[in-house]
């Protein structure tokens, strides 16, 4: 099995460049089955707010791929699949990850406001304790960081405004 993480999050880092330019959150997933990228997803939800409309919670760009994993049309064993995104997952989407039963998950640059992959296992309830999967952290981390910076300092963007996460994004260096 080809692990070449900085590779695949190369990759992902394409995917959040394009959601930028689009205005989006730069959160790019991909999700990899013996060195083949299987299912892709961005991040979606108009955050520029042109229309007015509050901003999408749901459509992550972990769920976007996750959907597209389940519309496989060959089954592939979860396990031995890698989820590569931009950003580590939220505590919905890891839940997600786990239930789905992915192996590993690799992120680029850590969400201090939400991030959902150090949660301590033993308190969560025991269909989430009972799952497994291994964290790489920190795989292109800079180039993440740069996207991320680049989406709050614009005006434009009022998605998490004066956040913790908008605060700690812009003192990073």
């Amino acid at each position: 099995m080809n692990h070449d993480h900085p590779y695949y999050m190369d990759r992902a880092i394409k995917l959040a460049e394009t959601a930028l330019t689009a205005g989006e959150f730069p959160v790019g997933c991909l999700l990899v089955h013996e060195g083949e990228i299987i299912a892709d997803g961005a991040r979606s939800g108009t955050y520029l707010r042109r229309t007015g409309a509050p901003p999408n919670e749901i459509d992550h760009a972990e769920m976007a791929a996750l959907r597209k994993f389940y519309q496989l049309r060959s089954p592939v064993d979860p396990e031995r699949t890698t989820l590569y995104c931009t950003m580590e997952p939220c505590l919905m989407c890891y839940a997600a990850i786990l239930l789905s039963g992915i192996g590993t998950v690799v992120y680029a640059y850590e969400d201090v406001m939400g991030g959902g992959t150090r949660c301590d296992a033993r308190l969560l309830a025991p269909l989430y304790q009972e799952r497994s999967v291994r964290i790489v952290p920190r795989i292109r981390r800079a180039e993440s960081l740069a996207l991320f910076k680049t989406f709050f300092k614009n005006n434009r963007t009022g998605y998490w405004k004066n956040s913790l996460l908008e605060q700690y994004t812009l003192a990073r260096k």
